[in-house]
């Protein structure tokens, strides 16, 4: 038979719970460490296409703003530069004919109530549209208040500023009417 018997002074101890805390926190921190890891390696993964994507466009514009100086550069040709100028005042004349000047007087009629003519009209074209500087005699307050709200209710003329009234008493109204309004106006169809 064995006995076993311990004869030293101190008794033995256990390190048990000390290793299997430790061996517990290892695990932990080796599972952080490669959830980090992979982290650190998918964002530098996405980095690297962000910037191989950002060096794509900074060449693509590159090669744009090098196309860009080379056509100002051939526009900025004497003899380019004069077709231009050509083919702007022949573009010009033909939206000048191309303009439909019968509807804009049909819409101007349509809006004109009962007491007020058209004394004169000047029409510019600009843009796409044509500015008007209207002189309009009415024959009364009533109608000249009815045409100001048919010209600013209406969709073919905007941006309707009255420069001037004139009363029958004031001098030079020699047009009959009780008052002369001039005003401007810019007449765009569609």
């Amino acid at each position: 038979m064995r006995l076993r018997l311990n004869l030293a002074t101190k008794a033995l101890e256990t390190h048990r719970r000390f290793l299997a805390g430790a061996g517990l926190t290892a695990f932990f921190a080796a599972l952080a460490f490669v959830g980090l890891g992979w982290h650190v390696y998918s964002a530098r993964k996405v980095d690297v296409e962000v910037r191989a994507r950002t060096n794509k466009t900074n060449r693509e514009m590159k090669e744009l703003e090098a196309q860009r100086k080379d056509l100002e550069r051939y526009f900025k040709q004497k003899d380019v530069a004069d077709l231009h100028d050509r083919a702007t005042f022949i573009n010009g004349i033909l939206d000048a004919r191309s303009f439909n000047w019968t509807m804009m007087f049909m819409d101007l009629e349509r809006t004109l109530p009962d007491g007020v003519r058209v004394i004169s009209i000047a029409p510019t074209q600009a843009g796409g549209h044509v500015e008007l500087k209207l002189t309009v005699g009415a024959a009364n307050d009533d109608a000249e208040l009815k045409f100001e709200r048919a010209l600013e209710g209406s969709k073919e003329f905007r941006e309707v500023q009255i420069q001037s009234v004139t009363s029958s008493g004031a001098a030079g109204n020699q047009t009959g009417d009780q008052k002369v309004v001039q005003l401007t106006t810019i007449y765009s169809r569609g």
